[in-house]
């Protein structure tokens, strides 16, 4: 274990391990407490710098170098599934990548929540969100999620560190430049909520694969999984013990 990951509950006889990638802004902490209701598996959660604990490390702004510095530090378990959240669900595909690059076990699946394939839509990194002010910056944020501002507002401390981590994170976004390379040899899982735009949904995550790509669209918006907890985890065991390995 590194500062780059971070677990609940360790738990030597599992088979597989699933990566969770957080969103923009995200911690793993959210993600990591699923470990208490997916005991089949060892539940990691990827801690990137410029949060929480890591609040005092510079965030990056750009894919490539942290990608580069993510693969380096972990070592990644031979039979594991990537699960990424909005940015999170980028950065696992480009884990993926990054794995293969070096000769190195990808993942056996990705499981890509609310985030369009690969190259994205000119809508997706259009607005400079990295370079608007503080207050502004949080309260796009906010108007994005549909979080509680007053709640969140409320807490100087939280908003610093969170304005931080989203500004390096949407600058990661908006420099991401996609390059082609071959499809993965990995299955990929779609996830949704149907309130989000479509391009989330759209097939063309088919093309990053030489396999089938299969989708679920649950009742929501961006964060659908809050509200639909017991169901996201359904999908989560039953997928990745249907797809497995093939």
């Amino acid at each position: 274990m590194t500062r780059w990951t971070v677990r609940r509950l360790r738990r030597p006889q599992a088979t597989t391990s699933l990566y969770f990638f957080p969103h923009a802004g995200g911690s793993p902490g959210e993600f990591v407490r699923w470990s208490d209701h997916l005991p089949e598996f060892q539940v990691w959660g990827v801690h990137l710098p410029g949060r929480t604990s890591r609040a005092g490390e510079p965030a990056y702004t750009r894919m490539e170098p942290l990608v580069e510095a993510l693969v380096s530090a972990v070592t990644f378990a031979e039979r594991s599934v990537f699960f990424g959240h909005s940015l999170g669900a980028l950065v696992a595909f480009e884990t993926a990548r990054e794995l293969r690059r070096r000769g190195l076990a990808p993942p056996a699946g990705l499981i890509v929540s609310s985030c369009p394939a690969p190259p994205l839509p000119p809508e997706v990194t259009a607005e400079s969100l990295s370079t608007l002010g503080d207050d502004d910056l949080f309260g796009r944020a906010v108007r994005l999620w549909d979080l509680p501002a007053a709640d969140l507002s409320a807490d100087p401390a939280f908003k610093k560190h969170a304005v931080i981590s989203l500004r390096g994170d949407f600058a990661v976004l908006e420099n991401y430049r996609y390059r082609p390379e071959p499809a993965l040899d990995a299955w990929i899982t779609v996830l949704s909520g149907d309130q989000e735009p479509p391009s989330v949904r759209a097939p063309s995550w088919q093309q990053h694969t030489h396999r089938p790509v299969s989708t679920a669209v649950l009742p929501g918006g961006h964060f659908y999984f809050r509200q639909q907890q017991h169901e996201i985890l359904r999908i989560l065991r039953d997928t990745v013990l249907t797809r497995g390995d093939h």
